[in-house]
């Protein structure tokens, strides 16, 4: 147990790294975009088909807090809402080409970022962490239905 304690502590101290290098990153980019607007661009442009309750309860916030950066992102060109063809009442949240091309830009920039730093590791030491970091995402996917009673039993 003990040896388990110290890998997570080990990625926990890893992760806020990689957060440091995503941040920096981050900064750099123009225009300087806040992260709560760059989470509402993400989960748009993860799903089309993202309306304004559904981006609240994304971003786990009351859906007047998740207007407000819909307002933000809407007067910088970042964000459209337009009604949903399928129904009138709802309003669709759609990215723009500005926002678009900022998200395009800020992933080159992250993976450069992320690229300078895995070119300070030899190169053994690269593969080790691609092999483990497969292994952590495989481990860390959702069960199937059913999965963990047949591996119980």
């Amino acid at each position: 147990m003990e040896r388990v304690t110290e890998i997570a502590a080990a990625v926990e101290s890893s992760v806020e790294a990689l957060v440091a290098v995503l941040e920096r990153a981050r900064l750099v980019q123009q225009p300087a975009i806040p992260p709560a607007q760059l989470r509402v661009l993400t989960i748009v442009a993860g799903n089309r088909h993202t309306n304004m309750s559904r981006l609240a309860e994304a971003l786990d916030v009351v859906p007047s807090s998740a207007s407000r950066l819909c307002d933000r992102l809407e007067a910088t060109g970042l964000l459209r809402r337009v009604a949903d063809p399928r129904d009138r009442r709802e309003v669709r949240l759609l990215l723009t080409s500005a926002s678009r091309r900022l998200l395009a830009d800020l992933r080159e920039s992250r993976r450069a970022a992320l690229a300078a730093v895995l070119d300070r590791m030899p190169p053994a030491a690269q593969q080790d962490l691609l092999k483990a970091l497969q292994a952590f995402e495989s481990a860390a996917a959702p069960e199937e239905p059913g999965e963990q009673a047949r591996q119980t039993a």
